[in-house]
């Protein structure tokens, strides 16, 4: 990116290609700051300095842009998780370690929740079908997305004999759902009220919960 002078204003100019993803960055930086509501085409365009019709080649309207940024949330989202996983100690007992793998999937997204609360909002603002939140560029930087690596740890918890086969066709959508019910409380309901050791308690009662009932 250079910058060049026009009537004393700065208009940054691209190589082909660097434009869009300049845009997705910019408008992740939107929803950062506000949600979902927050991004709008012409504001990003202004913060990467060119005019809005640049942007639209690379996006027909608002809807356009925000789907992008929520797949770039969920990627983000995806890595929190990952490197929750990452963080476990080792721990030689493979039952164990299969439920300490499991229940850092669900602790890495209440913990993206609460770091990132506007691309949280913003990752299924406009997700209309669980494909969209397992497509290649929702994955992070293991290559998988959030409900894949929550898919690995419960068959993992299978293979380990905790989790009876019979129960395993549709629970990560149970447990997703559990999770993330308490992370939109905690962001935008009512516990948004408590403080972050009474959050942290009831995270870990959570994960308990589902872990005993999964």
């Amino acid at each position: 990116m250079t910058g060049t002078s026009d009537g004393g204003k700065r208009r940054a100019t691209y190589r082909h290609g660097a434009l869009k993803p300049a845009l997705i960055e910019a408008g992740t930086a939107l929803a950062r700051e506000g949600g979902p509501e927050a991004i709008v085409l012409r504001e990003a365009a202004r913060r990467v300095g060119v005019a809005p019709n640049a942007a639209y080649t690379h996006f027909a309207g608002r809807g356009a842009l925000v789907q992008a940024v929520a797949t770039a949330a969920l990627s983000e989202m995806a890595a929190t998780m990952a490197a929750e996983q990452d963080a476990l100690p080792e721990i030689p007992d493979p039952v164990r370690a299969a439920r300490a793998r499991f229940r850092s999937v669900g602790a890495g997204y209440l913990r993206f929740a609460r770091a990132e609360p506007g691309l949280f909002r913003t990752a299924f603002a406009t997700q209309e079908d669980v494909s969209a939140v397992a497509e290649p560029a929702a994955a992070g930087p293991t290559g998988r997305s959030g409900i894949e690596l929550l898919g690995d740890a419960l068959d993992e918890m299978v293979a380990t004999g905790i989790l009876p086969a019979e129960r395993r066709p549709g629970a990560e959508f149970l447990a997703w759902a559990t999770v993330h019910g308490l992370a939109t409380l905690a962001i935008e309901g009512p516990l948004r009220m408590l403080d972050e050791p009474q959050i942290d308690h009831l995270s870990g009662l959570l994960l308990d919960l589902i872990d005993r009932g999964i």
